[in-house]
């Protein structure tokens, strides 16, 4: 959900301090594999969404989807979460949901959450109410119950439970706990969610993760609390300060991009202007300014459907060599086109139909989903408010575990980025509607074997597809859109 201000400011980072990084045999970490798992329409999921000492999880790769298992409860109750960097509660529907009713019942691959069968189940308030653009959501109260995952155990976590839902996703929500619903809905007290219950369990060093999301024909990727995997990215980490929401309030992961160049070169779209993003696993595509956007959309020749909400390119731009290439003051991460491009359907005639997985955020904060993400190894450092990026290692097959420490130093191998932007104004709302000035060549300096200005076929009909005029929603904001 959005947390905004008029002005947010981001903090100079002075001096080149880093993570630090304790190699041990048996690290202090908490990991999680993390799946992949396709939907069939991922625009319509991003609109529903919203707006060791490490512990390891793997993240199951479902083409746009990332989720972690887990249980709740005793006995345990089974779960597949949504893992989302944008939103900070974990919520799961229960299971007498009339959403979750019926002999087909569309909450079982998520999981259902059942007081009544668990002796572990505490209430704690009927705070619990989140909202999305299009005005559904979940509400019920928040409980509390023991909750296991990557074999940890972790005793009275609070969390959310949706007995009246129009969402039949779980999700765990790890971003800062001043963007939980009960704090800036309810207005009332924060409360430990996961990675803070981490941290104060003595479980893990520090309240930071990091974030591998492997490449788009990738099964699984891995989050890691606590935790750095250094065989799983390129280069060195560098560290961008998190701009806080007012001086000295942090509540969602966005920082400053500076420029946009393609196939290598630097800010050749756009450069030295400053433009606030959100690093948000729980978007399964990216969401640019308008006017980038439509360079970008004429330069790969795709045709976007207002309808639909989405950009259909020829599938063979997958295949060619070619990047986009996001700066971040002095630190740049490409994402090839092989990773932006995502199968939508077939036509009548069985032809594959593809879309860019790039939107227009509208009068929306900027939002560097999951098409950007899979290409940076990310550390998301809540007790320094600093991220770390890296180039991804895309495919890594050795793992190299070592703790985040407490304190400014937490990891060796990361410096802070040279010249890190001190403050950004940007429209009430987070909106950056004109986006910054772009480069008027820009079009047909980002060359591809694209078709030229062939219209994309017809496509048939899909379950997937958006109504007319629907609105697109980044994970943990409102994103409108009037039109493109």
């Amino acid at each position: 959900m959005k947390y905004s201000t008029c002005l947010l400011f981001a903090q100079l980072v002075t001096s080149a301090f880093a993570f630090k990084l304790t190699k041990r045999e048996n690290p202090k970490v908490v990991g999680l594999d993390i799946q992949r798992r396709h939907v069939a329409n991922p625009i319509t999921h991003d609109r529903l969404r919203k707006r060791q000492k490490t512990v390891q999880q793997t993240l199951d790769n479902l083409e746009t989807l990332y989720f972690a298992n887990a249980t709740l409860g005793t006995p345990e109750q089974n779960f597949r979460l949504h893992i989302d960097t944008g939103s900070s509660d974990l919520w799961v529907n229960a299971a007498n949901s009339r959403l979750c009713q019926g002999d087909e019942d569309p909450c079982s691959i998520s999981g259902t959450y059942d007081a009544n069968s668990s002796s572990t189940y505490k209430f704690v308030n009927k705070d619990f109410n989140i909202s999305y653009v299009d005005g559904s959501g979940a509400s019920g109260d928040y409980v509390s119950d023991t909750f296991r995952f990557g074999g940890q155990t972790i005793e009275d976590l609070q969390f959310g439970v949706g007995y009246t839902s129009s969402s039949k996703q779980g999700i765990l929500g790890i971003g800062y706990t001043a963007n939980e619903v009960q704090v800036n809905r309810a207005r009332g007290q924060a409360y430990p969610n996961l990675p803070q219950k981490l941290k104060d369990n003595g479980e893990i060093n520090a309240n930071a993760y990091s974030i591998w999301l492997n490449d788009l024909d990738a099964s699984t990727g891995s989050i890691l609390f606590g935790g750095v995997d250094t065989a799983k990215y390129n280069g060195q980490l560098g560290k961008l300060p998190i701009i806080p929401v007012q001086e000295g309030l942090f509540a969602e992961f966005v920082i400053v991009m500076t420029g946009l160049g393609s196939n290598g070169n630097k800010g050749s779209i756009f450069n030295n202007q400053n433009v606030a993003v959100l690093l948000d696993t729980g978007s399964s595509l990216m969401y640019l300014p308008d006017n980038v956007v439509r360079a970008l959309y004429s330069s790969y020749n795709a045709q976007y459907d207002p309808q639909q909400g989405a950009a259909f390119v020829d599938c063979s731009l997958r295949n060619q060599q070619g990047s986009l290439d996001f700066s971040f003051s002095e630190l740049t991460i490409s994402v090839p086109y092989n990773e932006l491009v995502l199968e939508a359907g077939t036509t009548s005639r069985g032809e594959v139909v593809c879309m860019l997985g790039i939107g227009p955020s509208g009068e929306s904060t900027v939002v560097l989903g999951d098409t950007f993400l899979r290409s940076a190894y990310v550390v998301y450092d809540l007790e320094n408010n600093q991220i770390g990026l890296a180039q991804t290692n895309f495919n890594a097959t050795d793992s190299s575990v070592s703790e985040i420490q407490s304190g400014e130093d937490g990891v060796p191998n990361a410096s802070a980025v040279r010249n890190a932007v001190t403050a950004i104004s940007v429209a009430p709302g987070g909106g950056r509607i004109a986006g910054p000035t772009i480069n008027p060549t820009a079009a047909i300096m980002i060359s591809t074997a694209s078709s030229s200005g062939a219209a994309m076929p017809a496509i048939t009909a899909h379950p997937w597809l958006a109504p007319a005029g629907a609105a697109i929603a980044g994970a943990g904001i409102m994103m409108g859109f009037n039109g493109f």
